[in-house]
């Protein structure tokens, strides 16, 4: 294969969207085109949680236009869309790297629906803002029926059941905190990587952009525009020790054995 049609291997559309919704990102609910209005078209809620199985568990105040759209609606369900931005964690011209839409049913829950839903939300993301339902908040859950992420990867539809069946990357609760060290703290490593760019990229701001089980991923800012470019690893990694060797292998240290390789 030529090196111009050559993509070095990445996590599947199912597994980048569970991790853009493990990290929570930057959310937007938005009605349906029948029933969106001037007043509901566009709506951020107190607090979203996506679970495994892509259903979404939204906190909305209780004046919020949205909650008022879905009391009204025939059956008390609206179709809607959840947005999902998924935000790199160093200061970038372009700061979103990946988006993530949820489309499907939305319905306002109460009274035992609306306590279970907190509940299971507070056991895997406590929050004081669970506090506020039923006490000027109001639960929404979007039951989904299709999804469509989009990254440097591309733009893939994902079935939710595909979604279900998928993991987020082992990487995503520490990925922020490792790329902010490494681009405050460690400029010459990201120069060594940089080595691995396509000779036209090499004169433009190098930024570490994304890590996953797969490599590394970087934004090239140029003049001309911005670049992000995946290093692959010689082999999928799952542990901070052989996420380390493969970093190391790839700055080129003369120091690396077999047996650091994994």
């Amino acid at each position: 294969m030529s090196q111009a049609t050559y993509r070095p291997p990445a996590p599947t559309a199912a597994e980048r969207a569970r991790t853009i919704a493990a990290r929570g990102g930057r959310a937007a609910v938005l009605p349906g085109a029948d029933e969106a209005s001037a007043s509901a078209s566009r709506t951020v809620p107190m607090l979203h949680h996506v679970h495994p199985d892509g259903v979404a568990t939204l906190l909305f105040r209780d004046n919020d236009p949205l909650v008022a759209l879905a009391a009204q609606a025939p059956r008390g369900e609206l179709t809607g869309m959840l947005e999902l931005a998924d935000t790199a964690p160093v200061p970038l011209r372009e700061p979103v790297r990946g988006l993530l839409w949820i489309t499907g049913w939305l319905r306002a829950l109460d009274g035992e629906q609306a306590r279970a839903a907190v509940l299971e939300v507070a056991e895997s993301k406590p929050d004081p803002r669970l506090l506020d339902a039923g006490h000027g908040a109001t639960v929404l859950r979007l039951t989904p029926a299709s999804m469509v992420v989009a990254d440097a990867e591309g733009t893939s539809s994902v079935r939710p059941s595909e979604f279900g069946d998928a993991e987020p990357d082992p990487f995503h609760q520490q990925e922020d905190q490792w790329l902010r060290h490494l681009e405050l703290s460690h400029r010459d490593v990201v120069e060594l990587l940089s080595r691995h760019l396509p000779e036209h990229l090499r004169g433009g701001h190098v930024r570490p952009l994304g890590l996953d089980r797969l490599g590394l991923r970087l934004r090239v800012e140029a003049v001309e525009g911005d670049h992000d470019v995946r290093i692959a690893f010689a082999h999928p990694v799952h542990t901070a020790k052989e996420l380390s060797g493969e970093l190391r292998r790839l700055m080129g240290c003369p120091f690396l054995t077999q047996a650091q390789r994994g």
